[in-house]
């Protein structure tokens, strides 16, 4: 019978990051083990470093989490500098300043009952399932079956505490010149995350009238989950955004890595809307750059990035692909239709704030409203993510894939299955924890959107 820390890793180790339901899956011995694996790893393929940073969310299982981890750390020999309570930017920050390999307690934006563990290496170098996440997920089961050996012949780490949201608000507003911007009113719905403690110091520097909304570090949520992704979760800031006539809403996810837009209108801002104006933003300042953007963004975003002079590269979903990308192809900006942003000078970690005191910089010197500034770039409808429960994943991609590529349509798999159909395209991915097939699909408007949505479900129903 498999060892209970062995299934429990199984469960919560994921593509990206680490994550599952705490107490339940994600307790204070898995994260010991954690831990160990965690340091193991980093000695092995950054034997100089001496030192791991970490940070917390607003959860209320972090502490003891941290605590556990960080002592599972030191028995390896090797120091924690402890950061406290941060955003994971914040923290990719920490990494990227210091040299040191970090690691973030959060779930992001689930729900109250999760928590998690965002690792990275030195200079917030992204750790996924194929960069090191099942290494260390292996060695956190052997050091829980050796029983915690202490590492040999290694003297205990020493645990360090140090403040470092000044220092971050200064980093994030080093990216944009808006001294003498035009005053604009933004509303940040911070959702009782993160958000709370870290936008409040970077609008200090900003010539912005900022209101914040649930600004109260809460981890139980007592206001709407920090899922911007949910449309219902924007309600209230939309409806303050009319109530006093903002410029912009901001929403952020529980980590504040994200950043979700609401225009004047109280619209809400698609991701690749985003990603397209941080990408013409980007290609000002960088002529002929490389800009990375993932393969289910808007194909406005290739298409104003080309007319921007830009080179547009293609990447799978995910924040461990789009960093390895951006190093190895130089680019300097890289976006998710997900509102992740990515930035070279940020260490190629993303960022819910530098995206945005660009975007406002942005705003504040067109002279117009938020709507007007992105509506070259709004061409095409797009389905959203909608998701299919099916019983065997790859066999449902296998026979949409077959019934297109009898139609003329070569399959693409660079991320699940992507075709192209001309004037609308879709992508057919598989969830990486559920038996589910998250589709998203655009085309020239909502109609045809409609049809098209319909046409792809009754593919993958043919035969059963």
């Amino acid at each position: 019978m498999s060892d209970p820390i062995q299934q429990r890793l199984d469960q919560i180790v994921k593509a990206y990051d680490i994550r599952g339901v705490s107490p339940g899956q994600l307790d204070t011995e898995v994260a010991s083990a954690l831990g160990t694996g965690f340091a193991q790893f980093v000695r092995s393929v950054e034997p100089q470093t001496v030192s791991v940073v970490i940070g917390r969310d607003m959860r209320p299982t972090g502490p003891g989490l941290v605590d556990a981890f960080s002592s599972a750390v030191l028995a390896q020999g090797l120091d924690v500098v402890d950061i406290g309570l941060a955003s994971t930017d914040m923290l990719y920050y920490a990494s990227g300043v210091l040299e040191m390999p970090g690691a973030m307690f959060t779930a992001s934006h689930n729900p109250a009952e999760y928590n998690g563990i965002k690792l990275s290496l030195s200079q917030a170098a992204p750790i996924g399932a194929d960069s090191g996440l099942d290494d260390i997920k292996r060695l956190a089961a052997k050091a829980a079956s050796d029983g915690f050996v202490e590492g040999s012949s290694l003297s205990r780490g020493v645990r360090h505490e140090r403040v470092m949201i000044d220092d971050f608000a200064t980093h994030v507003c080093s990216f944009v010149n808006i001294a003498e911007a035009r005053p604009l009113k933004v509303v940040a719905d911070t959702a009782n995350g993160m958000g709370g403690l870290v936008v409040p110091p970077v609008f200090k520097h900003l010539p912005f009238e900022l209101e914040v909304m649930y600004g109260e570090l809460d981890g139980t949520f007592p206001n709407h989950e920090a899922n911007p992704l949910e449309v219902e979760n924007l309600a209230d800031l939309q409806k303050r955004v009319l109530e006093t006539n903002a410029d912009i809403g901001l929403a952020f996810d529980g980590d504040a890595d994200r950043v979700f837009l609401v225009d004047e209108r109280a619209e809400p801002v698609s991701g690749s809307l985003t990603t397209a104006l941080l990408a013409k933003s980007a290609l000002a300042h960088n002529p002929g750059a490389t800009i990375i953007h993932n393969l289910i963004c808007s194909k406005a975003v290739p298409e104003v990035i080309s007319e921007n002079g830009g080179t547009p590269l293609r990447s799978r979903v995910g924040h461990s692909f789009i960093k390895a990308e951006m190093a190895s192809s130089g680019a300097v900006f890289g976006g998710e239709h997900s509102a992740h942003y990515y930035f070279k000078d940020n260490w190629r970690a993303d960022s819910g704030l530098v995206a945005s005191v660009l975007v406002l910089e942005q705003l504040a010197r067109s002279g117009g409203t938020l709507s007007e500034l992105l509506a070259p770039f709004d061409r095409y409808s797009a389905s959203g993510e909608i998701n299919f429960q099916v019983d065997n994943t790859s066999s449902v991609i296998e026979k949409v894939a077959k019934h297109y590529e009898t139609r003329g349509s070569e399959p693409d798999w660079l991320d699940g299955l992507t075709i192209d159909r001309g004037d609308w395209w879709f992508n057919l991915r598989p969830s990486n924890t559920e038996p589910l097939l998250r589709l998203n699909l655009e085309a020239p408007d909502q109609t045809e959107v409609a049809n098209r949505v319909a046409e792809v479900e009754s593919v993958m129903a043919l035969g059963g």
